[in-house]
């Protein structure tokens, strides 16, 4: 494994997923992260917490409209890897592909591992189109519990990816999280952000690539990080020596595309990635970083972004204006070199 585990790993799934002979040669790969805020279905008796039932779909019709319209958004990006946060669990992750596959004939595959978020229920998930070999989720030892310096991620999911290119493995380790939210809980993020780090520090440093995505929930911007902040602490930034740090694909948006939540300013939502990512090995093929694109038109409908997204309930803005969630999608894309 590229990361050292801590206790023991909850779930361990091997897949299939190297190209057969009669695709075409892997060029490049994409990835993305989307927080589709409270990606619930109509049914509410898998359901425990009042919140949760509350956010759930008012009808199967509302539930239609949703998986298909998210389907239809997915299609137009078509991601290698897209990693979702604020989803309900396995069963709307299912659902999700099979719209895929309905409606567009795209094949996708999930993971998903029920967290610990007992008041929302919220949960992380990967749909990707192949290269999935192990996902798992991390905890804490009792010594890092002990030491008051860490904070558990009770929505994450890490997941090994591998291809073959011109008979070599192209390996990617990929980590989607969902910090805590709100300014004042900005301390707990940063002992979650700790943690994160420490999982990923031996493969970073290791030289692999390796991927962090998802809703930091971070108040802070792209490029005024400090140490001891959040996305500073997430990125590596705290330790001695720059050979653990992840570089912040924000940085490569223009400046005017880096707002990934409706309420203006916010930059929520992050892809983090080691230099490996970002260096070409002359000696032999492998993933390099090309591009990101922040999708604010896949996900808002209508004449412009929700004004009373929170005010009203969700389901009663008319479908034709009501935007698909409050955060937008980011794509980030590597070749391979």
């Amino acid at each position: 494994m590229f990361v050292r585990v801590w206790l023991a790993v909850v779930c361990l799934v091997f897949c299939v997923g190297s190209l057969s002979p009669a695709e075409e040669p892997r060029k490049a790969i994409s990835i993305a992260t989307w927080n589709v805020e409270w990606l619930y279905d109509d049914y509410r008796g898998d359901n425990f917490s009042k919140l949760a039932k509350e956010q759930s779909a008012p009808s199967s019709a509302e539930w239609d409209w949703r998986r298909e319209a998210l389907a239809d958004a997915i299609a137009k990006m078509q991601p290698t890897i897209l990693a979702l946060q604020e989803i309900e669990g396995g069963q709307v992750a299912y659902k999700l592909t099979q719209q895929l596959k309905k409606s567009h004939q795209l094949n996708y595959r999930y993971a998903v591992i029920r967290g610990s978020d007992y008041y929302t229920e919220q949960d992380v998930a990967f749909l990707y189109r192949d290269g999935l070999v192990q996902y798992s989720r991390n905890l804490q030892n009792d010594e890092m519990f002990r030491s008051g310096d860490y904070y558990n991620v009770s929505k994450h999911l890490l997941g090994q990816f591998e291809w073959q290119v011109d008979g070599q493995a192209q390996r990617l380790l990929v980590l989607t999280l969902h910090f805590r939210a709100r300014p004042d809980k900005a301390d707990l993020r940063v002992r979650q952000a700790r943690l994160v780090h420490h999982w990923l520090r031996d493969a970073i440093v290791a030289g692999e690539n390796v991927v962090v995505l998802g809703d930091t929930n971070s108040e802070v911007m792209a490029g005024t990080e400090k140490p001891t902040d959040d996305l500073g602490v997430l990125r590596g930034l705290h330790t001695k020596g720059t050979q653990d740090d992840l570089l912040d694909l924000h940085l490569q948006l223009p400046e005017d595309q880096r707002q990934t939540h409706l309420l203006p300013g916010k930059q929520f939502d992050r892809i983090l990635v080691s230099q490996a990512l970002n260096t070409d090995d002359p000696a032999r093929p492998d993933l390099v970083f090309r591009k990101i694109a922040r999708r604010k038109d896949l996900c808002v409908r209508g004449k412009e972004a929700d004004s009373d997204h929170w005010n009203v309930k969700y389901y009663d803005i008319p479908q034709q204006e009501r935007d698909l969630s409050d955060h937008y999608p980011l794509v980030a894309e590597f070749e391979i070199r």
